[in-house]
């Protein structure tokens, strides 16, 4: 087995695939409540009703939402660093986000808050411990 560091081409980012039951419901949430921002969809007509695959970013982190599935809403997850996770628990919570877990140091040494979408995903923002790198 090679070692990653003979690999020749480097993977240099990750997008979760978020499954939605409504495209425009949770455009409305992850934009309006979570403050990313749309950078696409497709089919590029607004008026069609779903499915739609849509990407949204905040801060250079994508997420990409899709509804061609709607049997798996609810049931994809995903998890995201951020730089402090009680200032954005507070900035969702004015918004009306759903918390599912309020700021919480876990035993494993980083400091999360979950927040639940329309359809019951779950999105997990953590504070990496200051004294070692998590992964």
């Amino acid at each position: 087995m090679k070692s990653s560091s003979s690999w020749a081409v480097r993977i240099t980012s990750a997008v979760p695939i978020i499954a939605v039951s409504d495209s425009a419901r949770a455009e409305d949430y992850y934009c309006r409540v979570l403050g990313f921002q749309k950078m696409f969809a497709y089919p590029l007509e607004a008026s069609k009703p779903d499915p739609r695959y849509l990407g949204v970013a905040r801060d250079g982190v994508w997420l990409h939402l899709q509804s061609f599935k709607p049997e798996r809403a609810g049931m994809t997850d995903a998890f995201l660093w951020v730089a402090d996770v009680d200032l954005l628990h507070d900035e969702f919570a004015a918004r009306g986000a759903v918390v599912q877990l309020p700021p919480t140091n876990q035993t494993w040494g980083t400091r999360e808050t979950g927040i639940r979408d329309p359809d019951g995903n779950v999105l997990v923002f953590a504070t990496k411990p200051q004294d070692t790198n998590a992964a």
